[in-house]
């Protein structure tokens, strides 16, 4: 039988230190490790842990926004 995993793999710089691009892929993979735990039931705890990742990269990327549109 065969089962389903879907992770986010840690990136290996800190938010702050990530390429736009990186940035932009590592939110990627947590929107889409965060609808395929949604779709469980029950849900996983680590959805949780996800959002927050999730939550930490919208923030770093709308920092960089503000500071570069002043």
């Amino acid at each position: 039988m065969m089962t389903e995993h879907m992770t986010a793999s840690r990136p290996k710089h800190p938010l702050h230190a990530m390429t736009t691009y990186e940035l932009r892929d590592y939110r990627h993979q947590l929107e889409q490790a965060i609808a395929f735990f949604t779709s469980k039931d029950p849900v996983p705890g680590a959805r949780d842990d996800l959002r927050a990742a999730l939550d930490a990269v919208l923030a770093e990327q709308d920092e960089r926004m503000r500071l570069a549109h002043g």
